[in-house]
């Protein structure tokens, strides 16, 4: 598989969008609150550390913060995702557009109509919310219905890399290449032996991200650092 198209797996907060993040970060104490109950002090929680996490990853500490135990948590994870995405659903805004990313929606158009290269996703998104978050972005048709890894897949950052690849077909790791802006991004394409590209489109200066093979500052680096790889 040499001559294989090159597949680009996409983080979503802070790479894809910038400061979209508000209604997701709601949906997710929301569902909290209903599955484990509103007594909690969910929103009394603070310093919990979500960039380039897993939504499962953050509330588990925010459970854990609240003194919920950690065999509670392991048996709800699951009705965790359906409720945040279920209220998700109620709380996106209709139109998140004005947060894509300076020049992703054009480089996204650019690399759809190109052979070289197969976008997908790895974010820490449950699946149904990532899906929701770029369709009202606008550029939720970029990314193929069955293909990704996300949040709802695995807790662990490090285990959504292989899912991605092996929805792609067992896509071979030297035409893979993760694109996301925090070193828990760079983390996880290590671990499964990938190439990674860290944009300083969010919160983390490019000498935070100096574990990267590369680091862009944005879509029109991105756009000319691809075809090299």
């Amino acid at each position: 598989m040499t001559d294989a198209a090159l597949l680009v797996l996409w983080d979503i907060d802070g790479t894809l969008l910038q400061r979209g993040s508000e209604a997701h970060a709601r949906a997710l104490l929301r569902a909290l609150g209903e599955v484990h109950g509103n007594d909690l002090g969910l929103e009394d929680v603070r310093g919990i550390d979500a960039a380039g996490r897993t939504d499962g990853a953050i509330a588990r500490d925010i459970l854990l913060a609240c003194g919920v135990e950690a065999s509670s948590i392991d048996k709800e994870v699951d009705a965790v995702a359906r409720a945040c995405a279920s209220a998700y659903d109620e709380l996106c805004p209709a139109d998140l557009s004005a947060f894509v990313a300076p020049g992703i929606a054009a480089l996204l158009e650019l690399l759809a109509g190109d052979e070289r290269y197969r976008p997908s996703l790895v974010t820490g998104n449950f699946e149904r919310v990532a899906r929701l978050k770029l369709a009202r972005a606008g550029i939720g048709d970029y990314f193929e219905a069955g293909q990704g890894g996300f949040g709802s897949d695995a807790e662990a950052r490090e285990e959504l890399p292989p899912i991605a690849r092996a929805r792609a077909g067992d896509w071979p790791r030297e035409r893979t290449v993760v694109v996301g802006d925090t070193p828990r991004d760079i983390a996880c394409a290590r671990a499964d032996g990938l190439r990674v590209v860290a944009v300083t489109t969010g919160p983390y200066e490019a000498e935070a991200l100096a574990g990267a093979d590369h680091v862009a500052t944005g879509a029109a680096e991105l756009a000319e650092l691809l075809p090299t790889l």
